[in-house]
């Protein structure tokens, strides 16, 4: 009984834990090339961690419309596909 509730503590942690950089789906994780994972006043650029994902959905799909104003991003959305902006939205949002 004592090795099963072990890893069932070990298999609650792992879950609790952030996602590694490795669990990231393609393109993820040049995100933080730009973007801190806090807020910072040197930088306007803001922290995507832990947004939601329907509203970073939408926010890129603005960029690649040419509907917000971008520097960069208008020209880095159009690099990914509907299903690959909503897996990246997915994993930012988890990532606390």
């Amino acid at each position: 009984m004592k090795g099963r509730a072990s890893l069932v503590t070990l298999a609650l942690l792992a879950a609790s834990m952030p996602a590694r950089a490795a669990d990231a789906p393609a393109g993820a994780t040049m995100c933080s090339g730009c973007h801190p994972r806090t807020g910072s006043a040197a930088t306007s650029i803001p922290v995507i961690n832990g947004r939601d994902a329907a509203e970073i959905v939408t926010i890129m799909e603005q960029f690649r419309g040419g509907k917000r104003p971008a520097t960069v991003m208008d020209r880095i959305t159009k690099g990914f596909a509907p299903d690959e902006v909503q897996a990246i939205a997915t994993w930012l949002a988890e990532q606390k």
